[in-house]
């Protein structure tokens, strides 16, 4: 790789990084409005479309299995989602959205949606930008990966 080529690849994961810092503030924001955090948000994405144990929360939210608990304990409290008996391991229940919760979630997921369209039309960004900038994380994504 020419050392041009590198430095480019370095300026953009710092772009990348701050980009990933900020719009966890946004989403920090959004969901303090509802007395949430961002964490609590990720665990209901999570469980929208399955029932899903705290290790496989974890797992694919790439976390320790010991914050997810945390996080899953105040949701439960919250009522927001319910365990459910798991046929494939007694002691590790399944999480599962409960009314409550999924209309906080659609909430959540229309609030961030209205933010992140201002701000992409603020910054005048079109969708097929956004597109080939995603096409181009994922090549580096896949460089990465081998």
């Amino acid at each position: 790789m020419k050392e041009d080529t590198a430095q480019a690849y370095r300026l953009l994961m710092a772009e990348v990084y701050e980009l990933a810092g900020r719009s966890r503030g946004t989403s920090a924001a959004i969901a303090r409005r509802y007395a949430q955090t961002a964490a609590g948000w990720h665990v209901l994405s999570v469980l929208e479309d399955s029932d899903v144990t705290v290790p496989g929360i974890a797992r694919r939210l790439g976390q320790a299995r010991q914050s997810v608990q945390r996080v899953a304990g105040g949701l439960l409290a919250a009522g927001l989602v319910q365990a459910v008996a798991n046929p494939d391991h007694q002691r590790s229940p399944l999480l599962r959205l409960t009314g409550d919760g999924r209309r906080l979630l659609r909430t959540l997921n229309q609030d961030a949606a209205a933010d992140r369209t201002a701000r992409l039309a603020a910054a005048g960004l079109t969708t097929g930008q956004l597109d080939q900038a995603r096409h181009v994380l994922r090549r580096l994504i896949g460089a990465l990966g081998e």
